[in-house]
This record gives structure tokens, C-alpha cells and sequence, in this order.
């Protein structure tokens, strides 16, 4: 289990986080949803162990992670992060192949580098594995690096400790089709006992994707529980200030949630209101 108990953060004299206490659980995916500057990204680096709360702590299986050395920690966990930056010319394939490290005594094995293969195969990049890195687009940087990330933690731990994923917006580069086909994927490590944790912004792709969610509020827990007990219309008004609709999906049976903005002019309207040339040529002449 990875635990959160009574996390605080803080920056500057302004809190991020404020009494975060949250269980996670091996085998599901968790997903950490709120608005812009809730929280979620500086709760997934403190759940990561790269950045130390001013307040409470963070256990992994009972143990403080704190105690625990950096190679122990990667060999536990892997994190992909929202930007991934990298000036050296290495190719796709070598910055998969660098999820190995924790795993590698001298260099890399057969092995290791079949592991690399299977996780790019698993995220749909082996067609880029002989690509510079630098010359990737920002969507096919972030699928090498979810693929670095699968391969951190592709083998079963010889004690049966569980592994654990944490991803920081992994779907913000992507494309649609790249986004679920990402989901999909954390859903299959689920299934097969890893601990998945993700930031994410879309609501429909949280409640497709995830068994728990927990929704953050200027650094503290809104509300947590399974997708139809959290994302629910008044919450959802509440916490994001927007008013939705919100149904059962006819595929999955999860909250599908419908915006209803504010309704925009007509585009009759908008087109009458925008000046005509003759009149920014008059304002232009007059303008001091």
C-alpha cells in the first residue's frame, strides 16, 4: 500500500497541500482530478519521493518512503512527468532502454533490451525506436517516455511487492485516440497487480479509466470514492464552477459528463459585430 498522512506543502508561505490524507491501493488505477493549481501534480511528486512534505509523510508498505535509498525507490516505481527533457541525440529506443537502469548491474542484457521492444510495442512507438528523441514531436516524446516508464517496471518483484506507476498528465500531448489507447494500457497494469496513479484534466477519461478517484480542491481532498460517487453535477459546479450533464455512458455504464457553458453569440450576431474594414481604416486614421 501507498499511503499519504496528513501531507502538507508548502511555497513561499503559501500552502499546496493541507492535510492530504489518502490511501492507495495495488491493482487499481487512482485517478487525481481538480482544477488548475489544486494540488495534483505536487501531491504526485510527493507521493513519488521527489519532493519532501513541510508537514506529515508518506508510506510505502508501512515504511516511511523516506527510508527508503533511490534504487530501492526505482526499483518500486516509475514516474513519467509532465515534460521530459533531454538534449542528448540518443534514439527512442535507448531512452526506453533507460527504464532498465534499476534493474541493470553492468550493462544491459538480451533481456532487457527485449523488455524495451515489449514496451514499446505496448505504447504503439517501435515504429519510432531508431528516431533521435530530440526530433520526436511532443506527443511521440511522451509515448517513449510512458514506454521508459513501462519498462522500469516491467518485471514482477522477486519478493511479490507491488509496483507502482505514477503519471503527471500523461495524456495532455496526445492526441484522442492516443489518450485512451494510454488508458487502456494503465488499466491493463491494474489488472495484472501495479498500482497506477495518474493526473489527469479530463473528467470522461478519469471515469472511463479509473476504479477511485480523488478530487482536490485548493490542496485539499474535495471529495474521494469511485467515479459515480465523486463526479457528480452539484460537485462538479461546486469544484470546477461550470455546470455539466451528467449520464450513464451507453458503452461502459461510467459518468459521461456533458459541459453546459454559457451559450455564444449566433454566428449572425458575431459576424454583425465585428467592423468592417472601412471602420478600422477610419480608427486607424484617427487613432492619435
Amino acid at each position: 500500500m501507498l499511503e499519504a498522512r496528513q501531507i502538507g506543502v508548502a511555497w513561499g508561505g503559501k500552502p499546496l497541500l493541507d492535510q492530504v490524507s489518502v490511501k492507495f491501493v495495488p491493482g487499481e488505477v487512482t485517478a487525481l482530478l481538480g482544477p488548475n493549481g489544486a494540488g495534483k501534480s505536487t501531491l504526485l511528486k510527493v507521493l513519488s519521493g521527489d519532493l519532501a512534505p513541510t508537514q506529515g509523510a508518506v508510506y510505502l508498505d508501512g515504511r516511511p518512503l523516506a527510508s527508503w535509498s533511490l534504487l530501492e525507490r526505482a526499483r518500486r516505481r516509475a514516474v513519467l512527468p509532465q515534460e521530459s527533457s533531454l538534449a542528448f541525440p540518443f534514439t527512442a529506443f535507448e531512452v526506453v532502454l533507460l527504464g532498465r537502469a534499476p534493474h541493470v548491474a553492468l550493462r544491459e542484457t538480451p533481456q532487457d533490451a527485449e523488455i524495451a521492444r515489449q514496451a514499446m510495442k505496448q505504447t504503439s512507438t517501435e515504429h519510432l525506436a531508431g528516431r533521435s528523441y530530440p526530433s520526436l514531436s511532443g506527443g511521440e516524446r511522451q509515448r517513449v517516455q510512458f514506454a521508459r516508464s513501462l519498462a522500469q517496471i516491467w518485471d514482477a518483484l522477486p519478493d511479490g511487492a507491488a509496483r507502482w506507476l505514477l503519471l503527471d498528465e500523461p495524456t495532455a500531448s496526445l492526441d484522442l485516440a492516443h489518450q485512451y489507447e494510454a488508458m487502456a494500457v494503465a488499466r491493463q497494469l491494474a489488472q495484472d497487480g501495479v498500482g497506477v496513479i495518474v493526473v489527469l484534466h479530463d473528467l470522461n477519461l478519469a471515469a472511463y479509466a479509473a476504479d477511485y478517484v480523488v478530487l482536490l480542491e485548493r490542496g485539499r481532498v474535495a471529495a474521494e470514492g469511485r467515479p459515480e460517487e465523486v463526479l457528480t453535477a452539484e460537485r462538479i459546479r461546486l469544484v470546477f464552477g461550470l455546470e455539466v450533464l451528467v449520464s450513464r455512458h451507453p458503452r461502459h455504464g461510467q459518468p459521461c459528463i456533458v459541459p453546459l457553458p454559457p451559450s455564444l453569440p449566433s454566428r449572425e450576431r458575431r459576424a454583425a459585430s465585428q467592423p468592417t474594414a472601412a471602420q478600422v481604416l477610419r480608427f486607424r486614421l484617427l487613432a492619435p
